[in-house]
């Protein structure tokens, strides 16, 4: 039987949240640059943790057992493993000099006024073909980094750039695994989705280029020191292989393969001593988002477990249940995706976890299958591309050595994205039409089969 829903389960991620941010701000009003970084997060979050096995033990629950099954989630150890594999391939590249050769030839085909423009759409056509914006971020943000410096432009706004892109793709992409959880729990079709989906994304994404083309300085740029083009063929085969629809694993694996190849071949004394040392360093360089990408997962099972998750999901039910009319449904089911999401830092198990209250809300209120899966997927997203404790800024932030919390307010495409769907599902004309079988469906658009 599962357990009672209780909101005292959610307090471990108060906890935490509390920690971590009063951290930051009291060592930032200190006077220190990065105040955010005094506390690490994955020591922060121990407590959290703790208190949340104290609660699953007096509910009788496997604490122990508990944290592990949701640190040892397929998903979580995939998302370690992308860290992994992501931090040895930056390294490896910085090393041989592959950044200095994408610069030296990116700025001088890419005016700079394009360049975030150009980032944004790079990186949105990576994700859209993979369906991953963590393997869009690893590949891209080395990159972006790169140009973005020798450019003068500003290192968050080049990354928020590359970020809100990822997750331009990673909505819409129909081998996504937001996709695939969102019009499964609605029972709604893959392209039905993505018609409705790219209705709200496209004008927040043509938004987003036009405030990017307007956003670049002007400054001068100072001449790069040639490099030979060949040390940019690693980044070339990733995202080749990335826009083929490869495994992330497997495109990230080839391309530190073939770059350190490369660094033998034509780097200056580079041998496998010092592959092997730059892999180490690489790997060193993700261990504070893989620790605390695991403990999250061990946290977000336990209050799971312990019903906190249930209780926000009901609790947001209810209100809509008190409420008739398709567009409190919509905005109960985007409240319900972005609260989850905010809780567990994992869009696809915000979506798993609501996904079957949101259908029924659906039901409740009229709005065709199609729709909630549109809704239930972008308000999973776009809290995800901007929590500071989130996997995708997290690693965006690590490799751009920039703080998480300053790219928040760069990932402008996140925040136009919210803006789009709000005023969507605010629009008072259309209106929701139950045809004879009892599906849902929207007269605005046409019912494909």
């Amino acid at each position: 039987m599962p357990p009672r829903s209780r909101a005292f389960a959610l307090t471990p991620l108060l906890l935490f949240l509390v920690i971590f941010l009063g951290a930051g701000l009291y060592f930032s009003a200190q006077g220190e640059e990065m105040g955010f970084y005094m506390l690490r997060a994955p020591v922060a979050i121990l407590p959290a943790v703790a208190l949340a096995m104290w609660i699953a033990r007096r509910r009788r629950i496997a604490a122990v057992d508990t944290l592990l099954r949701g640190m040892g989630d397929p998903g979580i150890v995939l998302m370690c493993l992308v860290f992994l594999l992501a931090g040895a391939f930056a390294q490896v590249s910085r090393a041989i000099g592959a950044v200095d050769a994408i610069v030296s030839m990116g700025l001088g085909s890419l005016p700079a006024a394009l360049l975030l423009p150009g980032l944004f759409l790079v990186a949105g056509l990576v994700s859209l073909a993979i369906g991953t914006s963590m393997g869009t971020i690893a590949a891209v943000v080395p990159i972006a980094v790169g140009v973005g410096d020798a450019a003068g432009l500003d290192r968050a706004l080049v990354v928020g750039a590359v970020v809100g892109g990822a997750m331009f793709g990673d909505n819409l992409s129909v081998i996504s695994d937001t996709t695939i959880a969102a019009t499964r729990t609605q029972g709604a079709q893959m392209r039905d989705k993505f018609r409705e989906n790219f209705r709200i994304a496209l004008p927040a994404a043509l938004a987003t280029l036009a405030l990017l083309a307007f956003a670049g300085s002007a400054a001068p740029v100072e001449a790069v020191e040639a490099a030979s083009p060949w040390l940019a063929l690693p980044y070339l085969l990733v995202l080749i292989l990335a826009l083929a629809g490869l495994d992330v694993l497997l495109v990230l694996a080839l391309g530190l393969v073939l770059a350190g190849g490369f660094g033998l071949v034509l780097g200056v004394d580079y041998d496998l001593v010092g592959f092997a040392e730059d892999i180490w360093t690489g790997f060193e360089g993700m261990t504070e988002i893989l620790l605390l990408s695991l403990l999250v997962g061990g946290l977000g099972a336990l209050m799971k477990a312990a019903g906190g998750l249930d209780w926000l999901s009901q609790a947001i039910a209810r209100f809509a249940r008190g409420h008739r009319g398709r567009r409190t449904g919509e905005f109960s089911i985007a409240a319900l995706a972005a609260a989850t999401d905010v809780c567990t830092a994992n869009n696809t198990v915000a979506i798993l976890v609501g996904g079957s209250v949101a259908k029924d809300i659906a039901q409740r209120h009229g709005i065709s299958p199609r729709r909630a899966a549109s809704v239930l997927d972008i308000f999973a997203c776009v809290p995800q591309g901007l929590l500071p404790y989130g996997a995708q800024v997290l690693l965006a932030a690590s490799l751009a050595t920039v703080s998480p919390f300053a790219l928040v307010g760069s990932v402008w495409y996140c925040w136009l994205l919210a803006a789009v769907a709000i005023a969507f599902m605010a629009w008072p004309s259309r209106r929701a039409v139950l045809p004879a079988d009892g599906d849902p469906v929207d007269p605005a658009t046409p019912r494909t089969n």
